[in-house]
């Protein structure tokens, strides 16, 4: 008898896009649909204009979401509305999207890239290691029990405590000043 082919690891967009340590912002000016939505799903902060539409159309053709939109939709819209609209295939609008948390925030189309890059620097003003530390926390956090998250959070938070940005967070703070964060 054959044997069965070993199946390759494919490169997966939105893995590695969830993969990066400092916050990732979506801004979505249209249609997000299967791997558009997987690849916005595994950014942390999501725009969108009142243009944009979302979708799993995969089950359609016979197919299925295969990079993580399974995994992550539930996980930021609840499992009820994450099957619904994987398994009908539904195509929700930008205002859907918001009022069940897939998306953080609407703007108007031309507002989006400012929007998006105000938040951006609003995020690139703060301390680089507790972003990096936050979203850890958050991320891992939801694959653990509550006590295991909360001890992860303690441990995370007192490695803060040996940073150099730190001692600049609270230096600043007591001379009136904005931070100077170095990421160190």
């Amino acid at each position: 008898s054959a044997k069965p082919k070993e199946v390759s690891a494919r490169y997966s967009v939105a893995r590695a896009v969830a993969s990066i340590e400092q916050p990732v912002i979506a801004a979505i000016n249209g249609d997000a649909l299967g791997q558009g939505l997987e690849l916005a799903l595994s950014c942390d902060i999501r725009l969108a204009s009142h243009q944009a539409r979302f979708s799993f159309p995969q089950v359609a053709l016979g197919l299925m979401p295969t990079d993580g939109g399974t995994q992550r939709l539930p996980r930021i819209v609840g499992k009820g509305k994450a099957m619904e609209l994987i398994l009908a295939a539904q195509t929700i609008s930008a205002e859907e999207a918001f009022e069940i948390g897939l998306v953080n925030k609407i703007v108007e189309q031309e507002q989006l890239a400012v929007e998006a890059e105000a938040l951006a620097r609003t995020l690139a003003d703060k301390a680089p290691i507790a972003l990096k530390y936050i979203k850890e926390a958050v991320n891992k956090g939801l694959d653990l029990t509550l006590e295991q998250g909360l001890r992860h959070e303690a441990d995370l938070y007192f490695l803060l405590h040996t940073t150099a940005d730190r001692t600049e967070g609270i230096t600043s703070f007591l001379d009136k000043r904005p931070p100077e964060f170095k990421g160190r």
